[in-house]
This record gives structure tokens, C-alpha cells and sequence, in this order.
């Protein structure tokens, strides 16, 4: 009898958290995609009904466990940094299933961009929750908030986990990534498997969520709480954030 050699194996917490993710992604898809209009790949407009979205959901279990042998999982050693590159996975895995089901490019990006803001923005809220409750000050809202982001699940111990410099500026929190495991995740995915696509739709979802969510997090009926001149996704060397206590724009 041959014995098969396998790989280092995820912890349980891994494990447990990849199922969480699943049921979550899976719960938004169907929900999400049941109530649009999406266009095919010769640009008709279709909705799809029980059947497409089954069949779309098969792919996307099919597309996780091939995508995850790009994730390097084992290089990483925190479990923060581990959780967000599954939840990449599952991006990624989503705009290339429904691509494989016939939904055009663009309306796929626009479709996994809407899903993944739906869960960004109730763990986000989630998150800032205490913090909220224990301040009326925006600057304060942001500032703990990405703190405690920065403990978990964004712990930077270094490349190939998360590289990051923190400062503050008066009021305003300064950020500089200059590595993120996701974002290396699906530079490798897109590599491999030749699929720009694959790095368009995270950089058109991942990529954008920080403007609202800053709004999000300070609560205080403004929006410009957020600025990035520049970005990894766009080959830049750094994602130079900044939290701004005040809004930037009414």
C-alpha cells in the first residue's frame, strides 16, 4: 500500500474559522446574487434562479480548495494574518466561480465588491462597537479602533505576514502597510494562473473599503475620514493610510 505524503495540516482554529467563513460567503452569495441583475458573458442582462446559484456555489467549494495551495498558510504565524488570507481565498474564489458560470468580468467584480462590503461592514461594525460606545469623538473612534484592528486580526510580525509602521500625527493616524498577505496572495493566484481578473476584482473590493468604514467607524455624519495616495494593488511600495480625525470633506 503507498502511503501519500501530505502537507503541514491547518490548526482547528484554522479549521473552524475556514467553515465560519464558508457559511458566511456561501449565506451572502445566495442572498446577494438571487437579488441582482447580472450580466452574462456576451453582455445580456440575467437573473439567475435556484439552479445557477447552486451550481455557482458548488464551484465556489471547488475553487477553494485549488486556490489554497497558493496561500502559503505556513509561512504565516499568526493566526490573524492566516484568517484574513482564507477570507481572500474566498474572494477570490468567488468572482472566479462565477466567472466559470458565464457572468461577465465586470459584473462579477461588481457583484463579489457588494457581498464582501456586506460582511466587511457588520464586522467593522462589530468591531468599533465598544469603542463607540465609549467615545462621541471621532478621532478617538479611529484611532482605538485601528489599534485593536492592528492586534488582531491585522498583528504585523513582519513579510511575508503583515509589514506595517503606525504613527500618529496630531489627531490622525498613520498606517504604512508595506506588506499584506492577502494582497500577496492574489498577486500569486493571478500569477499562476494567468487571471488578471482575479487581482482587478480584490483590488475593486479589499482595496476600497477603507473610505466607508472609516466613515463607519467615526459615526459623526461625515464622510472624508480616509485617504491612500498610494496602494500595493497598484504596484505601489507602500499603502500610506491615513485615519483622519476630521472629516476631509463635508
Amino acid at each position: 500500500m503507498t502511503v501519500r505524503a501530505r502537507g503541514p495540516q491547518p490548526s482547528l482554529r484554522l479549521r473552524v474559522a475556514r467553515q465560519v467563513i464558508r457559511q458566511t460567503v456561501r449565506r451572502a452569495a445566495r442572498s446577494g446574487i438571487a437579488n441582482r441583475e447580472m450580466t452574462d458573458m456576451q453582455g445580456r442582462p440575467i437573473r439567475w434562479i435556484g439552479p445557477e446559484i447552486r451550481a455557482c456555489l458548488a464551484a465556489m467549494d471547488a475553487e477553494a480548495v485549488a486556490l489554497r495551495r497558493h496561500a502559503r498558510f505556513d509561512e504565516l504565524d499568526r493566526f490573524g494574518n492566516r484568517l484574513m488570507v482564507e477570507m481572500a481565498v474566498w474572494t477570490v474564489t468567488a468572482d472566479r466561480a462565477l466567472r466559470k458560470c458565464g457572468i461577465s468580468p465586470e459584473s462579477a467584480r461588481q457583484v463579489v465588491a457588494d457581498l464582501g462590503w456586506n460582511i466587511y461592514r457588520r464586522m467593522l461594525s462589530l468591531t468599533s462597537l465598544p469603542v463607540r460606545l465609549a467615545t462621541r469623538d471621532p478621532g478617538r473612534r479611529l484611532r482605538w479602533t485601528i489599534r485593536i484592528l492592528l492586534i488582531f486580526p491585522f498583528s504585523a510580525p513582519g513579510s511575508p505576514g503583515y509589514e506595517v509602521q503606525a504613527r500618529r500625527e496630531g489627531d490622525d493616524l498613520l498606517t504604512h502597510f508595506t506588506c499584506c498577505p492577502p494582497q500577496s496572495f492574489v498577486r500569486r493566484v493571478a500569477e499562476a494562473e494567468g487571471d488578471s481578473d482575479a487581482q482587478e476584482s480584490f483590488r475593486r473590493s479589499w482595496c476600497t473599503y477603507d473610505w466607508p468604514g472609516a466613515d463607519l467607524i467615526a459615526r459623526d455624519a461625515s464622510r472624508g475620514h480616509y485617504r491612500r495616495p498610494h496602494t500595493l494593488s497598484h504596484g505601489d511600495s507602500v499603502c500610506d493610510m491615513c485615519w483622519a480625525a476630521r472629516a476631509l470633506s463635508a
